[in-house]
This record gives C-alpha cells, sequence and structure tokens, in this order.
C-alpha cells in the first residue's frame, strides 16, 4: 500500500464517522448559512505571483512542523502579509487539522479559503462549502476518473473552485481531459513522498496556456517562488517555510516580494 492509499483508508474511516453524526441532508441544510463563495481567480490572473498561504501543522514527509494554537491568528497574520488565499489542511491522522480549524480561519479573514485535504466524496464537498471554503482540492491520483469528475462537477454546483492537483505527465492529461482551469503541480509525490523539483517545469508546457499553474511543495524563498513564475506559475502555495518562521505576515511578503505596509 503506498503512502497515499494509506491516508485515503484513513479519510475514508474519519469520514463514515462524520457522516453517521451528521447525515448529508443535515449538511446541505447548513449551506444556507454559509457566507458567498469569494472567486480567487481574479487575483491569481493579476499581474505578478500570487501566494496561497498554508496552516500545516506537521506532514507524514516532516513529522511535526509547527505548535499552531490559534490557526486564525497565524492566518491573518498572512492576510496582512499579503496571501491571496489561505489553505488550511483539515486531514487529521497524517496533517493535525480539522474543520474547526477551517472554521476559525473563515471567521477571522476575509481572503478566499483553500479547504486542503484528500476528498474522495460529495459529503466532503459540501463539508467544505458549509465551512466556509471557497476552494478545494482534488488530487488526481487519488481518484478514478468517474469520480474525478463527479466530484469537479459538483464542487461547481456548490460554487467551490477546484484546486486540480498533478504529479506526472499521465496524471496531468487526466487534468486536461476534465478541463481543470486552476492546476497544481506538487513536486511531492503523495505515493512515495519523493520531490521531484523538475516536475513544475516538465509539466508545465504539457498544460493549457488558459489554466492558472499553481506551483506546490518545496518552496522556501522569493528566490524559488521567482524560479516557479519563470516556468509558467501564477501562483505558488506555500506552507512548511512559512508555518516555520517566526514572523509569518513577513515571510509572505517576502514571498510576495512585497515591502510596503498592507
Amino acid at each position: 500500500m503506498s503512502v497515499l492509499d494509506d491516508i485515503v483508508a484513513g479519510v475514508r474511516e474519519d469520514l463514515a464517522a462524520r457522516e453517521s453524526a451528521t447525515p448529508l441532508t443535515d449538511l446541505r441544510a447548513a449551506l444556507a448559512d454559509a457566507p458567498p463563495p469569494r472567486d480567487p481567480m481574479p487575483s491569481f490572473r493579476a499581474p505578478g505571483t500570487s501566494v496561497i498561504a498554508e496552516v500545516k501543522r506537521r506532514s507524514p514527509s516532516k513529522g511535526d512542523l509547527a505548535d499552531i494554537p490559534d490557526p486564525a491568528e497565524l492566518a491573518t497574520a498572512y492576510a496582512l502579509g499579503g496571501a491571496h488565499a489561505i489553505s488550511v489542511l483539515t486531514e487529521q491522522r497524517r496533517f493535525g487539522g480539522c474543520l474547526a480549524d477551517l472554521a476559525a480561519v473563515r471567521a477571522a479573514v476575509g481572503i478566499p479559503l483553500l479547504r486542503k485535504d484528500f476528498i474522495v466524496s460529495d459529503y466532503q464537498l459540501v463539508e467544505a462549502r458549509a465551512t466556509g471554503a471557497d476552494l478545494a482540492l482534488l488530487i488526481v491520483a487519488a481518484l478514478a476518473d468517474d469520480e474525478l469528475r463527479r466530484l469537479h462537477d459538483l464542487a461547481g454546483e456548490l460554487g467551490l473552485t477546484v484546486l486540480v492537483e498533478v504529479h506526472d505527465e499521465a496524471e496531468a492529461a487526466r487534468a486536461v481531459d476534465l478541463g481543470a482551469g486552476l492546476i497544481g503541480v506538487n513536486a511531492r509525490n503523495l505515493k512515495t513522498l519523493e520531490v521531484d523539483d523538475q516536475a513544475f517545469g516538465r509539466l508545465a508546457g504539457q498544460l493549457p496556456a488558459h489554466a492558472v499553474l499553481v506551483a506546490e511543495s518545496g518552496i522556501s524563498s522569493q528566490a524559488d517562488v521567482d524560479r516557479y513564475a519563470a516556468e509558467g506559475a501564477r501562483v505558488v502555495l506555500v506552507g512548511e517555510a512559512l508555518v516555520k518562521d517566526g514572523d509569518p505576515e513577513a515571510a509572505v511578503r517576502r514571498m510576495t516580494g512585497r515591502t510596503g505596509a498592507a
């Protein structure tokens, strides 16, 4: 069993418990109280490189990254630093996240939020929207073609912008066939946890010009941001480097190249 398979198995177990506690019909009813979805695409398409700053406590590859007692405080610092969106890890077993983190961040900031999780069911997308997410991650490697298309279509119906994540040429081709408009290239292979820092540059030419490309994993400096931008990235998603920095607001400013006040 690959690392990804093991993570998804745990996600499905935790999902079953939540579905038992709160039926999908009740969750859909909660959508009426959710704030209107925020569209991140205008910012992502604007001049310059956008930063999605991540609330991330730990990872399967690095273990514990940071103690984050107040995700809302961290998210506020990210927003003040100029982040264009915030990613919140909600997977509990390997990443130490939860939906309560997403809700806390939603209450604290007004910029778009990404629910970062291993989404394999309709229920999780409805959860995301009901909790205030504006974007949802769909990992091509974790989904069969019919699942990927169904979840992509449902996310659109719910008003969620979908970040479709790929790792190799075959997955990139599937994202293109899907018609994805926001495509992330993750340098870390979730099946092996190995990092290929050439993945983005190799795959970018395979992806359509109309799509907004997001570089993910291994980004620790403005030099990394500049390199990915030169290879075609409009957006970078940064987690570890920001949560481990003692001044996350300033760290985001460095990533975006901003020096003035927010």
